[in-house]
């Protein structure tokens, strides 16, 4: 590759300031002659044809919007324009990669949101199913049995308290109990 001659430079400042004052000829003599470069310096970073071709495009917005803020006495114009480039280039690749780990650290959520979820719902099919299971053997049982059961399970009350409700002796409402889930348990076991 040729070194750049004085003389090259100094147009390329003079093609800058010209579109710095918005010149558009010669911004898009700045394009031709620096867009290969341009476009090399960021492919070689982010090694993607269109995130290269994106950040060309913004860096030239940034030329031309900014060209009269370069200072000839900081650097050659084609060492500024790579260094936005450059910039420009990490910056997208800093957001690619940051898009990425959140777009993994999403579907890592959702999959296991998913399989609480399908877990949960089966949980709910599982105990909605032994639920009916269980009404239905309750109701396989004498009125007796069924009333002492209920009255124990499902209402909390002790014993005692349902001889009492009852009007039954302890022993009786006992053993109603006992032979009721002796048979709900030969009734459901084959079942679950």
């Amino acid at each position: 590759m040729e070194p750049i001659s004085t003389a090259d430079v100094e147009y390329e400042v003079t093609l800058l300031h010209r579109t710095g004052e918005g010149d558009r000829q010669s911004f898009e003599e700045l394009y031709g002659r620096y867009s290969g470069v341009l476009y090399s310096t960021a492919y070689r970073i982010l090694n993607d044809e269109a995130a290269s071709e994106d950040v060309i495009q913004d860096v030239f917005m940034q030329i031309w919007e900014k060209a009269s803020l370069y200072d000839s006495a900081r650097g050659k114009p084609m060492t500024w324009a790579v260094t936005l480039t450059r910039n420009k280039a990490i910056d997208r690749l800093r957001s690619l990669q940051r898009r990425n780990r959140l777009r993994n650290e999403f579907e890592t959520q959702r999959s296991i949101f998913e399989e609480f979820s399908d877990r949960n719902s089966l949980d709910e099919v599982d105990s909605g199913e032994k639920s009916a299971i269980i009404r239905k053997a309750i109701h396989e049982l004498s009125k007796e049995q069924r009333q002492a059961i209920e009255l124990a399970f499902f209402s909390g009350m002790s014993q005692s308290e349902i001889a009492d409700a009852l009007e039954e002796p302890l022993g009786t409402i006992k053993a109603r109990i006992r032979r009721g889930m002796m048979k709900l348990k030969e009734i459901v076991s084959p079942l679950l």
